[in-house]
This record gives structure tokens, C-alpha cells and sequence, in this order.
């Protein structure tokens, strides 16, 4: 009996592929599927919006030394 090869037939899609991929994807979707558009551009709008009042919090109240309890949490140096 011969040895069963431990190699998987699965492609493995990382970095700039991956990315590719993900947009090709969102593409089909968006022409392949009406109702996908809405929901894509909502989802969009909330994100920019969540992004947009995140960078203005950070922006006009920054994290303080004060404000960082555990400095070394795995106890280095």
C-alpha cells in the first residue's frame, strides 16, 4: 500500500491575489444582483462615517500617557 500525500488541493489566495480577487468578487455582485447595490452603498456609508468620527475623536483627544494602564503587559524590560 502506498502512502497517503498529506498535500492539499486547495489554492491558497494571499496578498495582492487575494485582494484582486475580493474586488472582482464585489464587481460580479454589484452588476449580478440589484438589491446588493443598496446594501453595499449603506455598509459603505457606515463605515466612512464610523471612520470619519473615529479619526476625529483620536485627533482632538489623544491617548495620554495617564490613559495607558498595563505599559508592559508581558513584563519585558
Amino acid at each position: 500500500m502506498e502512502p497517503i500525500s498529506q498535500l492539499s488541493s486547495k489554492p491558497s489566495l494571499k496578498g495582492t491575489a487575494g485582494l484582486v480577487v475580493a474586488i472582482g468578487v464585489v464587481a460580479v455582485l454589484l452588476i449580478a444582483l440589484p438589491a446588493y447595490r443598496w446594501f453595499f452603498l449603506i455598509s459603505l456609508g457606515i463605515g466612512l462615517a464610523v471612520a470619519g468620527i473615529l479619526f476625529l475623536w483620536h485627533r482632538f483627544r489623544p491617548i495620554q500617557e495617564k490613559d495607558v494602564e498595563n505599559k508592559k503587559p508581558l513584563g519585558l524590560g
